[in-house]
């Protein structure tokens, strides 16, 4: 989305545990050391737990990369498995060769003592990293626990560390656990960030991502970010995400304090288009008013009652000069001037068949225009997605937005012909332009769009390994929002991994496939 815009070559703030933007506080840097004691001292078992988001698996994919060439290494990421599954996923992840179809405990645990053995003989090491241990059975645990005892007499053949949330203390506390806590020499529980790492860890983040200095976050940002993280990195990422949006929705390279609070707001659902300190405001104002118009009312009444003599006079007289002047005019007709209508202007906000009709007629257009003659095994298919308002500026073709906040009863929607620098073109009830200010799509922003996209019969999928015209395209648009850095015309494994970013940003399934959905928000976005 607003990678481009600010220079970076991706997402700095992306979810995903990548060891490259791995930030050592003081405290990701002890839990570090302990794991690297930990597995070269051969202590058997480690343990690393902290709060969700503490970067518990971002630090364990930065392990494996300061691991000596000596040390091999599993990583295994699925807690919910059998005792029999983890031992084939360690064997896996080892490399130890298979053993016969009819495979049972002894024969995974004999092929990988033989492995053991074989790499201690040479000189190495070996390291089972658990992540999301909490979640693992106590089935499962104790077979780790059975499999510590692959060694020698001098020498650990094997280091387990397991890695998981503060609930694996608790776990491990469990007296049917007992003799696996008791052999666990290494323990570190990983703690958030404190509020001067916080600046370091934005700053971190931006530079790896490729920025160049482009994007500056205030000093009274990080206060907003630390308030609303508490240090954890996880909900920094989130919110310093969803401020790059705004500051990107607002063209601006600073991100403020402001930015930050409308974030946080966003993030909790906190929506509502009344500032409660407007209203608290009006409300006072209106019972000042209510007061004073009160006291007028008694005033007036009092200088009426003490008048009411010279007031009978007055309209008396004023009675008299009236039915003389209706009297004259009687005799004397006036000429009554021309009528004129006042055109009345078509309305903005249009209901839903509306709406609907104008969207397929703008279409229509546009591919008159663009692309004549659309094909007969073309469908033209109304596609609808929830979409955050700040989204709405990568738009390229005709769309429709749900409101909210109207007094009008019913649906109502706003037809976009085209997104301008401050705005939008909107398409009113009589199919003229009138121009929208962004102020008001975002005040009344209903989530629901609806744009239409042109299936062919045929049905499509891309997918990893494959090469045709539709997957440039959507490789095309990748490069354009900023998700990917070059078209090469092949589905690879960068192709993949932007895809599911683009799915998760605009709450699709993530799986990395470009199927209708994904390709119909993709064409919407097509320059």
């Amino acid at each position: 989305m607003y990678t481009s815009f600010f220079g970076f070559n991706e997402s700095p703030f992306s979810l995903t545990p990548d060891p490259r933007y791995l930030f050592l506080s003081p405290h990701h840097k002890e839990a570090l050391d302990h794991l690297l004691y930990g597995i070269n001292e051969r202590k058997g078992f480690i343990t690393i737990t902290g709060g969700i988001g503490t970067g518990k698996t971002t630090l364990c994919r930065a392990l494996l990369g300061h691991l000596n060439g000596t040390t091999k290494s599993a990583l295994i990421l699925n807690a919910f498995i059998s005792d029999m599954e983890l031992l084939k996923a360690i064997n896996e992840e080892f490399g130890v060769d298979g053993t016969p179809e009819a495979q049972s405990k002894k024969d995974y645990i004999d092929a990988l003592n033989h492995f053991l053995i074989q790499n201690f003989s040479a000189g190495g090491n070996a390291v089972i990293l658990l992540d999301e241990a909490q979640n693992l059975s106590h089935n499962v645990l104790e077979q780790i626990r059975m499999l510590s005892n692959l060694e020698t007499e001098r020498e650990k053949l094997l280091q387990i560390v397991l890695v998981g949330q503060s609930e694996l203390k608790d776990v491990l506390a469990a007296p049917a656990l007992r003799q696996l806590d008791e052999r666990i020499m290494v323990r570190y529980d990983l703690r958030p960030l404190d509020y001067k790492d916080v600046e370091g860890y934005v700053n971190h983040r931006l530079t790896v991502a490729g920025g160049k200095g482009q994007l500056k976050f205030a000093e009274s940002a990080f206060k907003k970010i630390y308030a609303y993280s508490r240090g954890n990195p996880r909900r920094i990422n989130a919110v310093c995400d969803r401020a790059l949006l705004i500051a990107y929705a607002r063209e601006k390279n600073t991100v403020t304090k402001g930015m930050i609070a409308s974030a946080v707001e966003e993030l909790r659902g906190s929506r509502s288009t009344t500032d409660p300190r407007r209203a608290e405001w009006s409300w006072g104002n209106f019972l000042s008013f209510t007061l004073l118009l009160l006291l007028l009312i008694l005033v007036a009444g009092f200088a009426g009652w003490s008048s009411r003599e010279r007031i009978s006079e007055f309209f008396g007289i004023e009675q008299r000069e009236t039915y003389v002047a209706q009297t004259f005019k009687a005799k004397m007709p006036l000429p009554e001037p021309p009528k004129q209508e006042v055109p009345k202007e078509a309305p903005l906000f249009l209901d839903g068949s509306q709406s609907l009709a104008g969207l397929f007629d703008l279409f229509s257009k546009g591919a008159e225009k663009n692309e004549p003659g659309i094909p007969e095994d073309v469908t033209l298919s109304v596609v609808s997605f929830r979409v955050d308002p700040e989204y709405h500026v990568v738009f390229r073709k005709p769309f429709r937005i749900a409101l909210v906040g109207l007094e009008q009863e019913g649906p109502q929607y706003l037809l976009l012909r085209e997104v301008t620098r401050d705005g939008a073109i909107a398409v009113d009830g009589d199919g003229k332009d009138r121009y929208v200010s962004r102020e008001l799509i975002l005040k009344h922003w209903g989530w629901d769009v609806s744009c239409i996209y042109p299936i062919e019969s045929r049905r499509l999928y891309l997918r990893k390994g494959k090469q045709s015209p539709e997957v440039q395209m959507v490789q095309r648009v990748l490069v354009q929002r900023g998700y990917l850095t070059e078209e090469t015309g092949t589905y690879d494994d960068n192709t993949f991994q932007a895809v599911r970013r683009f799915q998760m940003d605009f709450d699709l399934k993530a799986d990395g496939i470009v199927g209708h959905q994904t390709m119909s928000l993709l064409y919407q976005m097509m320059e």
